[in-house]
């Protein structure tokens, strides 16, 4: 099999042994047909020679990677669902498949699926994932990683020739598997569920693994739970501001849909905002607006609190308030970080670049601007002042909100004035995600089978992330704009 030499099997996860996952098999599908592989990140991994008869032998009927998990995993976990404790959930259309070290920064990775068939935590339902649901995941992987969020990424897509009936999409409709990649499937709700069942050496165990292999700079802590704690709620403050920078509304934060490494995935009904509007929700079902995009930050936090919770077996629970009181600073810091890195300029000290981004978001506010016209139009700040004038937008461009922006942001140097040299940055308007050109997309895709919409908009957005130095433009060799991505500790001080 042509695994290439710096593919790094790692499976660890089957060490946690009874009480951390069932073993499970893979549903048989009627058909394979590999709609999306992510080349970059195949090569990346060392996966990037494997055929399409080797790639559906793998990621369509699930026969283990070399050196690698001899069977997969469905991971047990409870979790709040809009608040609400349920401690009837688990992998229940998905599964762990295998785990690698990334060659490039050493990172323990997961490939794990969606939609592979039914599992003990299925709850009667079929297992199954619309193709649907699997195209829309692949746009918002791609599209986040443009935009610099620590997402999870879409590996492979395969239609596997089933006919679903969902009552939230006209029926019967095709199915397919996903791949996920993503760093590490330990939830919120792992810890919930063995605080839940009173199960505390599990739960010190649980501790202990996530430590030593997502966190291993910690492992000299005294206090091991309260200094995960920290870090968990540090990484996921910095993954929340990148969200709002990205305009990007999750749609479903439970705990169960959290990890403790920051990083973003699961997405079902997610929306990136038409313009600022902080009551904007993501989920038809979401009557209350608890995950809308300006409560986003306090979702999180109240996500944080139930893992500390859940860790109150192990440690002073003062200590865990310390830890969680970290959420607070980190977010402002990394609202401004990212707020200024989506207008490609350079940081000047805190408190300026906090006031910035209020007045950017004064400025949203009173114009009703589409959100990402305005960050492509103004990226490196005066820089810009002669393309923002031929905006579409133009008109916008005025009024009190808008020349008090414009002043603070003379002040701002911009990171690198060559990016605007791009070819992205010569076109009209930005490369968006807004959900009625996601439905635009699929239609073709539905009606015949037509998939080139899909792959334009891709290498649409793939652009974006090279001008913005997110996605390395050679797919062969990531480099550092990928390297970039992978998550860097922040100062716990």
């Amino acid at each position: 099999m042509p695994f290439q030499p710096h593919y790094t099997p790692e499976p660890v996860f089957s060490r946690l042994g009874e009480g951390f996952y069932d073993v499970v098999q893979s549903a048989e599908f009627p058909e394979h047909i590999v709609r999306f592989k992510n080349e970059r990140w195949a090569e990346r991994m060392g996966l990037g020679e494997l055929d399409e008869s080797a790639w559906i032998q793998h990621f369509g009927r699930f026969e283990p990677l070399d050196g690698n998990l001899p069977q997969p995993l469905a991971l047990r976990y409870h979790g709040h669902q809009f608040r609400n404790y349920n401690p009837n959930l688990g992998d229940g259309r998905g599964f762990l498949f295998a785990q690698l070290r990334d060659p490039l920064d050493q990172r323990l990775l997961d490939l794990a699926t969606k939609g592979s068939g039914q599992t003990p935590w299925s709850r009667g339902a079929d297992g199954r994932l619309t193709l649907k649901g699997g195209f829309r995941e692949a746009l918002a992987t791609e599209m986040l990683e443009a935009l610099g969020v620590y997402t999870s990424k879409t590996f492979s897509l395969v239609e596997t020739g089933e006919s679903l009936t969902r009552y939230d999409e006209p029926s019967p409709t095709r199915a397919c598997v996903l791949v996920r990649l993503g760093h590490s499937h330990v939830r919120f709700g792992s810890f919930q569920r063995h605080a839940y069942l009173e199960h505390h050496e599990r739960l010190r165990q649980l501790v202990e693994f996530s430590v030593e292999h997502y966190m291993p700079h910690l492992q000299d802590e005294k206090d091991l739970p309260s200094a995960f704690l920290r870090e968990v709620v540090m990484r996921s403050a910095d993954l929340c501001a990148s969200w709002m920078a990205a305009g990007f509304v999750h749609g479903v934060l439970n705990t169960d849909n959290m990890n403790i490494c920051g990083e973003s995935f699961d997405y079902g009904p997610y929306r990136f905002l038409p313009h600022y509007d902080p009551h904007f929700t993501a989920a038809y079902f979401d009557d209350y607006g608890l995950y809308a995009y300006g409560r986003q930050p306090v979702a999180v936090f109240w996500n944080l609190q139930q893992l500390a919770l859940s860790l109150q077996p192990l440690a002073d629970s003062a200590d865990l308030v310390k830890a969680l009181q970290f959420y607070e600073d980190v977010f402002a810091q990394a609202m401004t970080r990212h707020f200024l890195h989506r207008l490609g300029l350079l940081e000047q000290g805190h408190k300026k670049d906090m006031d910035l981004v209020s007045a950017t978001f004064a400025f949203l506010e009173a114009s009703q601007i589409e959100f990402e016209q305005f960050f492509f139009d103004w990226y490196g700040g005066h820089t810009s002042e002669a393309r923002a004038k031929e905006s579409p937008m133009s008109s916008k461009y005025r009024g009190e909100a808008f020349q008090l922006w414009f002043e603070m942001v003379g002040e701002y140097l911009p990171k690198d004035a060559k990016s605007l040299e791009h070819a992205y940055f010569q076109r009209p308007r930005p490369c968006g995600l807004l959900i009625d050109e996601i439905e635009a997309l699929w239609a073709p895709v539905a009606q015949e089978d037509d998939w080139t919409g899909f792959q334009e908009k891709l290498a649409a957005i793939r652009e974006k992330g090279e001008a913005l130095g997110h996605v390395a433009a050679d797919a062969r060799y990531p480099g550092p704009h990928a390297a970039s991505l992978a998550y860097e500790p922040l100062n716990a001080s």
